[in-house]
């Protein structure tokens, strides 16, 4: 399993938006991230939760080239999270590894690039078609089946234009990409052995302070600064890695890793 440390270069991250905007404290919270045992840096330079500010394209591509240039100098993997096509072209051209979109890679006008690149492609479903995350209700009952349609119509389009299935990892979604409802995210989590089986593909699951765990925790949203254990995070996460997602992403890659180590250590999974 591979673990993806998130790096938010942006103004608004609903976690730690404006803590690593400087490209310093980017390119020094990225070393952290890698010395803490995450093998992908994810670098998002636009936020998606439903108050975040529209970020225009320049001025998210700005935001990247100030750190990654450097950080493929120190041989890191990184992955490009964006559902702007004009960064993600901007992204191939620098031969990313990852490339990471919240609708899963809508637009067939970049599919012929897509089918050209080298980068692996990470398909997450959400419920919004396009734009930031927005408190959607979606019937419990309904979830499941809205994304394997969505799976069952991306995957045949990316196919159909050249790229190669093995270069696709999916995201199902969490937390508002699947709606207001904490079961909606909930019964994704119980089901993503069924995920694997139908698609035979690699799973990504991002969990990380998530709102719907913080709802199920009964605990207000940290005031601005505040550090604490997230501990519902991690245990997420390692349910997740038992059902057999083969990436998570997360802000605390050491403490994730830690906790693989002393599963593997007893005989458990992973």
């Amino acid at each position: 399993m591979k673990i993806l440390g998130i790096l938010n270069i942006t103004a608004d991250s609903f976690s730690d938006g404006g803590k690593y905007l400087a490209p310093e404290a980017a390119l020094a919270h990225a070393a952290a991230l890698a010395n803490d045992g995450a093998d992908i840096i994810d670098i998002g330079a636009a936020s998606s939760h439903p108050e975040a500010q529209a970020v225009a394209a320049d001025v998210e591509i700005a935001r990247l080239a100030a750190v990654v240039p450097a950080l493929k100098e120190q041989g890191l993997s990184l992955s490009i999270d964006s559902f702007s096509p004009l960064v993600q072209r901007w992204a191939l051209a620098q031969n990313v590894d990852y490339l990471n979109d919240i609708h899963g890679f809508p637009d067939p006008a970049l599919y012929p690039e897509l089918a050209a690149s080298t980068a692996r492609l990470i398909v997450m479903h959400a419920v919004q078609e396009s734009g930031v995350a927005v408190r959607t209700d979606v019937p419990p009952g309904e979830i499941w089946d809205r994304i394997l349609a969505f799976f069952d119509g991306r995957i045949a389009a990316l196919e159909k234009a050249g790229v190669a299935r093995d270069r696709l990892i999916l995201d199902p979604g969490m937390g508002q990409f699947v709606g207001r409802d904490p079961e909606n995210s909930l019964i994704v989590l119980r089901r993503l052995p069924e995920l694997r089986a139908r698609y035979g593909l690699p799973l990504l699951v991002s969990v990380s302070r998530k709102g719907f765990l913080r709802k199920i925790v009964n605990r207000p949203p940290p005031e601005s600064g505040a550090a604490r254990l997230h501990a519902e995070s991690l245990a997420t996460e390692l349910f997740a890695a038992g059902q057999g997602a083969d990436y998570i992403r997360t802000h605390t890659p050491g403490a994730l890793a830690d906790a693989l180590k002393v599963l593997k250590s007893i005989g458990k999974w992973c």
